[in-house]
Parts: C-alpha cells; sequence; structure tokens
C-alpha cells in the first residue's frame, strides 16, 4: 500500500520526509517483520527490533523519538481507530456477506466446526486485521456489535428469521440438554435448554447460507454458567452439590435468564444477586420478586448469599472470578438431579 494511502485511511501525519513511499504488509510484532513492511507501534519498546528488522514504516500514537530518519514516521490519534479505517477500506471490494448477533450467539458459533468461508469473529483489532485482510471473497462473517465494532463494516445484515422450531429437545435439565436436530442426535450436551433458541438461531444461519458444520462439545460461553459449590463457596465438581451459583457477566440477559428459571424450576428456592444499578430495567413484575438481592460493591455478594436459604442463585454483573478458592476444572459426570 502506498504511503500517500496509509496517510489519507488513517488521518495520520508524517512527521518526516522519507525515502519509501509504499510498504509490503502491516504488521505488529516485531520479530514479524520483513523488509518493507509497515510496523503498527502497539508495543513501542518494539520500535527499534521492528527497524532493525526492516520495517519500512512505523505508525505509533505516543511520543516517539524517531530514530532512523529514511523510513515513514507515521503519527496518528489513535492505533486502534488508524487500523480500522485501514481494514474498512480493504474489505470494501471483497464479496462478503456480514451478519451481527448477540454475544450468545456468537460465542456459540466460535465452538462449531465450520467451513473455511464461514467466520465467527472474535479478537483485539490486530487479531480481527489478520482475520479480515486475507479473507477471500464469498466469504460469511458473523460478528456481535457487543464484542466488535460495527464500523469496519459498511453493509450488514440481520439474522434470518426462522418460523419453524427446528431443534427438538429430547431431556433437559437446567445445564444439560439432549436434543435432535435434522435427525442427528446430540445426547447429554453440556448445554443448558437456556441457550437453544440462540442455538436454534445460529444453525437456521448456517441452513441458509448452506454452510457445513459440526457440533462438537459444548463448553461454558462465560454466560448463565453454572459452578456448583458448598456452604463454604468453594467448587465442587458438577452435578455433586445442591448448591449452584449461576454467574452472567452481561445485564442484558437478567430477564430472559430470570424467566426461563422462574419457568424451569419452579421447586426451587432461587435468588437473583443483581446490580443496583439493573434493578429498574427489571419489568414491575420481576421487580416484586422478594428473591431479587441487589449489590454496589462485588464485596456484598457473599454476605448477601450466606444470608439466605437456595438452591440456585443467578449472580448478575461478575464472573467466578469472585470465588476466593482457586477455580478447578468442572467436569461433566451426570445429569443435574437434586433427587
Amino acid at each position: 500500500m502506498r504511503l500517500e494511502n496509509i496517510l489519507a485511511l488513517t488521518h495520520g501525519e508524517l512527521i518526516n520526509s522519507p525515502f519509501v513511499n509504499s510498504f509490503e504488509n502491516i504488521v505488529f510484532e516485531a520479530k514479524a517483520v520483513r523488509r518493507g513492511d509497515l510496523f503498527f507501534a502497539f508495543d513501542e519498546t518494539m520500535i527499534e527490533d521492528a527497524i532493525l528488522n526492516g520495517a519500512y514504516g512505523v505508525v505509533f500514537d505516543k511520543p516517539t523519538q524517531i530514530s532512523d530518519s529514511e523510513i515513514a514516521w507515521i503519527k496518528v490519534k489513535d492505533l486502534q481507530e488508524a487500523l480500522k479505517r485501514i481494514l474498512r477500506f480493504l474489505l470494501i471490494d471483497k464479496e462478503i456477506e456480514v451478519y451481527e448477533c448477540d454475544e450468545i450467539i456468537l460465542k456459540l458459533a466460535l465452538q462449531v466446526v465450520t467451513e473455511p468461508n464461514f467466520i465467527a469473529l472474535h479478537g483485539d483489532i490486530k487479531t480481527l486485521y489478520k482475520t479480515l485482510s486475507s479473507l477471500e471473497n464469498k466469504a460469511n462473517i458473523l460478528f456481535s456489535p457487543a464484542l466488535t465494532s460495527s464500523d469496519i463494516f459498511t453493509n450488514i445484515k440481520k439474522l434470518p428469521h426462522s418460523c419453524n422450531e427446528n431443534i427438538n429437545i429430547i431431556e433437559q435439565t437446567l445445564f444439560e440438554t439432549s436434543f435432535i436436530y435434522d435427525n442427528i442426535f446430540y445426547e447429554r450436551q453440556l448445554i443448558s435448554p437456556f441457550f437453544m433458541p440462540y442455538l436454534e438461531q445460529l444453525l437456521h444461519l448456517f441452513k441458509v447460507l448452506k454452510i457445513n458444520f459440526r457440533l462438537r462439545k459444548f463448553t461454558p460461553i462465560d454466560h448463565f454458567e453454572a459452578v456448583f459449590t458448598n456452604n463454604n463457596f468453594e467448587i465442587k465438581e458438577f452435578g455433586t452439590s445442591d448448591k449452584v451459583l449461576i454467574f452472567e457477566k452481561n445485564s442484558a440477559f437478567i430477564q430472559k435468564e430470570i424467566a426461563f428459571l422462574q419457568k424451569q424450576a419452579t421447586w426451587a428456592n432461587i435468588l437473583y444477586v443483581i446490580p443496583h444499578t439493573a434493578f429498574d430495567k427489571l419489568d414491575e413484575a420481576m421487580q416484586a420478586n422478594q428473591n431479587i438481592l441487589t449489590y454496589k460493591s462485588e464485596n456484598e455478594i457473599k454476605n448477601l448469599l450466606r444470608a439466605h436459604n437456595f438452591h440456585f442463585a443467578l449472580i448478575v454483573g461478575v464472573d467466578k472470578s469472585i470465588l476466593t478458592k482457586p477455580l478447578v476444572k468442572q467436569t461433566q459426570i451426570s445429569l443435574f438431579d437434586f433427587s
């Protein structure tokens, strides 16, 4: 890419008058730099190594000492924004279809094996650039605006709507599901039936796009994550205790998760521990629920839990790292059953 194009796209300022006027590739790690590359200095301590490896230019957003006047030194306001503008330009001429979804669908998609022309997009801007800059035409991209800036793309589509219930749930507990999809039986998958509507939307997208896929073993996706524990909040293996903490970092899913638990576990004593800032976002019926407890500080959560008896506690706004004991990997040993 030519120097003048880089300056125009990044809104950058050329600090010196270099001898170079074009670059081979954009690189972020000094050890990966080859002669002719443009180095984006996310780590400014690596600038000198990048130059020694043959960088023809350095893009930076922090005060930097010019050490080689023959190469281009380009100052920008923000490296991430500058790289985002370049990426957007590179994608304009590519024949790609871009679909947006919520973060649960995106994280489920990351656990599905698909064809190379389908990409569930995730990662920081450097990872996104590496993935998208080499993208072939006719690719399909799935991204979540909650995780990736939509500014990268010029044309974004909604997920195709499915009127049919394509997933047939055969057996379920709160945290495991056996189901049939397209005549294939998936037995005792470690995925809560709470996620089935999200999975169904994803599988319908594959069907519409004619993308071959394979479901592998599901693992926690940082949403509605069940942690089995004892009264001292020590982590136990999956299914081995009758006290379960359910962690949900994103407050946007509170209402759906409360409604799910109220419907699926009518027999259980359930606490809902939520940030006080999220209480007003609940509908009136849920606000009247006496089992909804609010906190202002994470330090209050354990005291709230200790003060109440419960089978399940949905804890919103934090993840399982609030537990003081070292976390151990939970393994699936049986269907969830308190009887």
